[in-house]
């Protein structure tokens, strides 16, 4: 176990360094970053002196061991937009868009896994063709014109939900949460079915298939000859044995869709960290891209390492080649 940990633990790092090195690139190759810092009638005299304060004539070695340590502390510079430290910008829009993908994954999940599970169990069913017909919808329809539809149905239509924004917010030390008023949960339904709704579609079909293999073993036609219940089988050995491919998935989708709610979150004006990121797109902010970069990669192997831990806890066959490969080690 200690080595499985260890191994991942280098492999994440890996991964950091390389994205860190994407990050780093931005700043160096991607515009003069004096220029966004200054006007148009700074000497060149305290153009090159703001350039030798900030390091930029160092070599490139050195300046990209500046950026991993600072980026490791937290500090990722000043935005050329704002002037504002980039941290604090990501701090207070971080909230915002992690309770999005929180509700967004639990919807998907709560949604998604018994749907999969009844048209699993149940594939001929008026219901389940039903189901996997509605399915579609969420695989083929792009993100923008699912949340336009559903603004414009319940929004302006039937005018029952906010169609932008996250409405009242409580502050809890540093963090703002919109989960304990109404109106901020209001403002969450909309835009987390946006975002859910083609991972939920993922998760149902993975589950469906999963379901239809595993009832087709001989070890849950053994169970329904020892007069097994249909629901010991079904959720006691078929639906246990699913999850383990579930986990690894849903995993990476909660990565996905805190890396991809950019999309859902300009179209609700959701004041999070996509918005962010497109706007300092827009203004060519790069301290704001590359911090939103490394730590969209951070998420991604934070959350990779879990999944893998608990793919490690779930699957035995992992533990016992672990050991075996330990005893041929001796």
């Amino acid at each position: 176990m200690t080595a499985f940990v260890l191994r991942r633990l280098a492999q994440s790092i890996a991964v950091l360094l390389a994205v860190g090195l994407v990050a780093f690139l931005l700043f160096r190759y991607v515009g003069d970053p004096i220029s966004g810092m200054v006007g148009q009638d700074t000497s060149l005299q305290e153009r090159e002196e703001l350039r030798q304060r900030l390091g930029l004539n160092d070599p490139a070695p050195l300046q990209f061991a500046r950026f991993v340590g600072n980026a490791a502390q937290g500090w990722f510079g000043l935005s050329y937009r704002t002037s504002e430290p980039v941290s604090r910008m990501i701090l207070e829009r971080m909230p915002a868009t992690l309770e999005l993908a929180l509700v967004a994954a639990l919807f998907a999940v709560l949604v998604g896994v018994p749907m999969g599970v009844w048209t699993g169990l149940y594939p001929r069913h008026w219901s389940s063709r039903l189901l996997q017909a509605v399915s579609l919808i969420g695989v083929s329809l792009p993100t923008f014109l699912i949340g336009i539809l559903l603004i414009l149905v319940f929004a302006v239509i039937l005018g029952v939900l906010p169609s932008f924004g996250r409405g009242d917010t409580v502050q809890l030390g540093w963090w703002t949460s919109g989960f304990f008023t109404l109106s901020g949960l209001k403002a969450l339904i909309l835009p987390s079915i946006t975002l859910g709704l083609f991972q939920l579609t993922l998760i149902m079909r993975l589950v469906r298939s999963e379901m239809l293999e595993v009832m087709r073993t001989d070890y849950i036609k053994f169970a329904r000859a020892r007069g097994l219940t249909n629901r010991a089988i079904n959720f006691g050995h078929a639906l246990k044995n699913t999850l383990v491919p579930v986990i690894t998935i849903t995993g990476l989708q909660l990565g996905a869709i805190i890396a991809f709610s950019i999309v859902t979150e300009t179209v609700f004006s959701w004041p999070g960290m996509g918005q962010l990121f497109v706007q300092s797109v827009q203004f060519a902010d790069i301290p704001v891209m590359a911090a939103y970069l490394l730590l969209v990669a951070l998420f991604f192997v934070l959350i990779n390492l879990v999944v893998d831990l608990l793919y490690y806890a779930v699957d035995p066959r992992l533990r016992s080649g672990a050991a075996t490969a330990g005893a041929r080690g001796h």
